[in-house]
């Protein structure tokens, strides 16, 4: 048991937030905390943390309980590091107790030599000691582990010598996440670890977080990711903590089977109660009845009563609908240079992109972070400039531009106020209606902008959407900051969206649902799948599959050719060797086999650390999924050497 919490509460003023919380977590296990914003999850992993306390009841209820050799490491949500050390030196920084060691051990290496006697033989205890410490713990490949996990949060070789502190906030969030994953703490907790993160690095985290030693909690929008990585699910809602077992799909599943079981206990429960209460009330003042209706009032101040299944109100349907139809062709981008930045710091990050954008198309743009997504909806929207090349509209396009920073919205003007003024002619009944179906209600109409949480101003552009009629939208990550019964409204009007829609964004659900096409954005390059991203990832995975039986294929005929010519080198005569001999041509195979696997190993972890690979990325990751192959196969050829030789 690495964590344990017993019937504990939290209060803010007179409010609980947090109530009869009860929850353990075991080595190995990956939780998913979810909840609506503001249900209490960040409350309860600060209680974890120790950063806050909890609260007793008057009974003396609650309690927390961690192993003391537990370690926690907790990434905060869009927290990073900063600091003045480059990249490699703050990750080196991971292994402060390794690195400790090996500063002794070179210390006991330069003084050895003067010793003598007793101050020796102590001196080499404590350097076997040492060493037997460093080398179970894996510190020969310190540097190999720190490449290993750079590369898979998305930094190149080249990026290693980057100052921390010079790093955008994205870049220094993953960085903090990779420092972490070095630590290795037998409790990792990540609060929305996936913001920054790009389709090939959540496949590498994914991977990475199932095969961890450690337990882990997280708290994630990103159903694909909780799906990948969760063993059991557990959902704050009206304070209190339930749990599920499976990743996000089987929580749908029993959360649903579960809240239709609780709404019949509940009507059940109160037909009972109802039944009680009117037998009451017509009985308590008859003399001759009153000692039974006293009874049934005992009876009804024992009921245990059941609450009502909060069956989450979902919001009314956003209802996206436009006024003329564009022409067949809505968008053509031809021949584009796409730059960032400005004069003589802009730098080209693709040349002649060309790009056709159909009438009625949902097109997904997706990519790695930096590979120039944004870039192309700026492109279009005519944020920024290209020196050659066109954007051409078709007819009748009206267009809608969702942008991630939401800067098009006046931090001054209060939410009301904004469709007001940007919609001449909107009653104030109409405007507030429209807010509603995107869960701005109530006294929330007339908070400013600017005190507005991300989420909430990703819900005031949802409503300017709704009312600008446009044809086209363009939209860039429009379900960040968004919590999943939100999502689940955007999903369905996007989904259900009958003009045509340019789409970036990291959320896979997203654009499973809404996407009829996907554009993949890689070195510069531009290419179209049709289908949604199940579509698109069942292409790609058919595309390594194949390279990979291609690898494959090589190898074996590699092999057969050397098993050939190794046949025919040996002396065989009719009669079958003894066994012993047939073992012993064994050992002598794989003795070659661990040296040349030991030496490949080797020969790898150089390649892998040194800047040559810098420029070529998949090279890198291919090395490293080879470095991995070649360990399995020592460990198993050292093991059967092992039982050869006791027969033997």
């Amino acid at each position: 048991m690495v964590l344990s919490i017993e019937h504990l509460y939290k209060y803010f003023g007179a409010e609980p937030i947090l109530k009869d919380i009860c929850l353990t977590v075991e080595n190995k296990e990956a939780v998913g905390l979810i909840g609506v914003n503001g249900c209490g999850k960040s409350t309860l992993l600060n209680i974890i943390t120790g950063s806050l306390d909890y609260d007793l009841t008057p009974e003396g209820l609650g309690t927390l309980s961690i192993d003391p050799r537990v370690k926690i490491g907790y990434l905060k949500q869009n927290s990073g590091l900063d600091s003045a050390l480059s990249i490699k030196d703050e990750m080196k920084n991971a292994f402060a107790d390794l690195n400790d060691t090996l500063e002794r051990m070179k210390f006991i290496e330069q003084t050895i030599g003067d010793a003598d006697g007793e101050e020796l033989e102590k001196l080499s205890a404590e350097y076997s000691e040492l060493s037997a410490y460093f080398e179970a713990r894996d510190g020969y490949r310190m540097n190999t582990r720190i490449d290993m996990v750079l590369n898979g949060m998305g930094f190149s070789p080249d990026d290693s010598s980057r100052t921390v502190s010079t790093l955008s906030g994205g870049e220094k969030t993953r960085l903090a996440l990779a420092k972490l994953l070095l630590e290795e703490p037998q409790l990792l907790i990540l609060d929305e670890p996936t913001n920054h993160l790009d389709f090939v690095t959540l496949k590498w985290l994914e991977d990475h977080l199932r095969s961890y030693k450690g337990a882990v909690i997280i708290v994630s929008h990103d159903r694909y990711f909780l799906d990948k990585v969760c063993t059991r699910i557990c959902e704050l809602e009206n304070c209190r903590l339930t749990s599920y077992k499976g990743g996000y799909s089987q929580y749908v599943i029993a959360k649903k089977a579960a809240t239709q079981r609780q709404l019949k206990e509940y009507e059940a429960q109160q037909t009972e109660i109802k039944k009680l209460e009117e037998y009451i009330e017509k009985n308590k003042v008859r003399a001759s009845t009153a000692k039974m209706a006293k009874s049934r009032q005992a009876m009804l101040d024992r009921i245990e009563r059941i609450d009502k299944p909060s069956v989450l109100n979902k919001a009314p349907k956003i209802e996206l609908d436009y006024d003329i139809e564009p022409t067949k062709e809505a968008i053509r981008i031809s021949g584009c240079d796409l730059k960032v930045g400005f004069g003589s710091d802009s730098r080209l990050i693709s040349g002649n992109v060309d790009m056709l954008i159909r009438r009625g198309e949902h097109t997904g743009l997706i990519g790695v972070n930096g590979a120039g997504k944004t870039s192309i909806l700026k492109l279009i929207m005519g944020l920024i400039p290209h020196e050659k090349g066109s954007v051409v509209f078709g007819g009748n396009v009206k267009l809608f531009y969702f942008d991630q920073e939401h800067a098009s919205l006046d931090p001054g003007m209060t939410v009301l106020d904004q469709l007001l003024y940007r919609f001449s002619g909107l009653s104030v009944e109409q405007a507030r209606k429209v807010l509603a179906s995107v869960l701005i209600t109530g006294e929330d109409v007339f908070k400013p902008i600017s005190i507005l949480s991300g989420g909430e101003r990703a819900k005031v552009c949802f409503a300017i959407m709704i009312l600008s009629k446009a044809n086209v939208l363009i939209l860039d990550e429009p379900t960040n900051h968004l919590d999943l019964p939100a999502k689940e409204v955007l999903e369905e009007a996007l989904a259900s969206f009958k003009g045509t829609m340019l789409l970036v964004s990291h959320d896979r659900y997203l654009l499973d649902r809404s996407a009829t096409r996907i554009i993949e954005m890689k070195n510069g390059e531009l290419r179209s799948f049709e289908g949604n991203f199940s579509a698109y990832s069942d292409a790609v995975s058919a595309e390594e599959q194949q390279l990979a039986a291609e690898l494959s294929e090589k190898k074996a005929a590699e092999q057969e050719q050397a098993r050939k010519a190794e046949k025919q080198k040996q002396y065989r005569s009719k009669e079958q060797r003894a066994l012993d001999a047939k073992k012993r041509a064994r050992i002598k195979e794989l003795e070659a086999s661990i040296e040349e696997c030991e030496e490949k190993i080797s020969e790898l972890e150089e390649e892998i650390s040194s800047p040559e690979l810098a420029k070529d990325y998949e090279k890198l990751n291919l090395r490293c999924a080879e470095l991995e192959n070649l360990r399995a196969q020592l460990d198993s050829d050292m093991n059967e050497w092992a039982e050869l030789s006791d027969q033997i």
